[in-house]
């Protein structure tokens, strides 16, 4: 680790060398997903609901130069207030350390630096997929590879309803990584508690997900676990009134030829309107649902270690 650009918060590198429990915090939500300072205070807001199950936040981006794996309140307060951040992938996370530059970790991204801090369990919002139109677009969201490569346990609501789900699930299962819906049989949709699609595996507590993250890791799998955790039902919005909404921003994106990582933004922005503001609060709830389940993941995962 002392030869990696890898800064850990006092309060990460003293829980991670107790072995105590850590849950990854992705940091283009606060960027790119939400305005100032509704970002800000999610972020905080998340941080502190894992604080109070019992296991320590470790919010992730690149700044300096280094990647810093939980942030101050000073770096977090800069980091929401920095309109220009990249969007760390896979592909550009060494290009922005390089370069000094301030960059925003996405789910894949997120991955990888969790990986090398040593940390087992990430909570987010929902991954990237397979977009619509990609068979001819060829737009898949690298998040999907990295489930299938990094050992990290990801507690996602499912995956955007923006994307093309059927899809999306089709390249999981050919990429081998588990997708397991937490108490229903029913893939989540992000704002919607249902898809229409069946969830290939389905587990009822965080003490299931913890063994099967071990068994993995104990007969040699590569790769993660996504853990598709469905939004409280009192903050959803189900998907027969969310989907005209996203409909429309589709539309309205190819009508403008936005592309590529440009995508998602302006689709969940125009969404944010078309809703009057119900996905922000849909959004939130279910991010500090995840956030939840990854600390007792990350506790039993502990618990099992020690």
């Amino acid at each position: 680790m002392t030869n990696l650009p890898l800064s850990l918060s006092a309060e990460v590198r003293a829980a991670l060398e107790a072995g105590l429990p850590v849950v990854a915090l992705e940091s283009t939500i606060i960027t790119h997903g939400m305005p100032y300072p509704q970002n800000l205070e999610a972020a905080r807001a998340v941080e502190a609901e894992i604080r109070a199950a019992g296991a320590t936040p470790a919010t992730i981006a690149v700044m300096g130069g280094q990647i810093l794996v939980g942030l101050e309140d000073a770096a977090l307060d800069a980091l929401a207030r920095t309109p220009d951040a990249l969007k760390l992938s896979r592909a550009d996370l060494a290009a922005c350390i390089a370069s000094g530059r301030t960059g925003a970790t996405t789910v894949a991204a997120t991955m990888i630096c969790a990986e090398l801090a040593g940390i087992e369990v990430f909570a987010t919002g929902g991954i990237g997929g397979v977009h619509r139109g990609a068979e001819l677009s060829f737009d898949i969201s690298a998040d999907l590879r990295e489930l299938a490569h990094t050992r990290v346990t990801v507690v996602a609501a499912g995956a955007k309803a923006i994307l093309d789900l059927p899809k999306t699930l089709e390249v999981l299962e050919t990429l081998g990584v588990p997708v397991i819906a937490v108490g229903q049989d029913e893939f989540p949709a992000f704002w919607s508690r249902g898809s229409g699609l069946p969830a290939p595996l389905r587990m009822d507590s965080a003490a299931e997900i913890a063994a099967a993250h071990r068994m993995r890791e104990r007969i040699g799998l590569p790769g993660g676990q996504l853990v598709a955790n469905p939004v409280p039902a009192a903050d959803e919005i189900p998907l027969a009134e969310i989907m005209p909404a996203v409909e429309v921003a589709l539309a309205e994106a190819a009508a403008q030829g936005i592309a590529a990582k440009s995508v998602t933004p302006f689709l969940l922005d125009r969404i944010f309107a078309l809703t009057e503001g119900r996905s922000l609060t849909a959004n939130i709830a279910l991010v500090r649902n995840n956030a939840r389940l990854a600390a007792a993941i990350a506790i039993e995962l502990a618990s099992a270690k020690n």
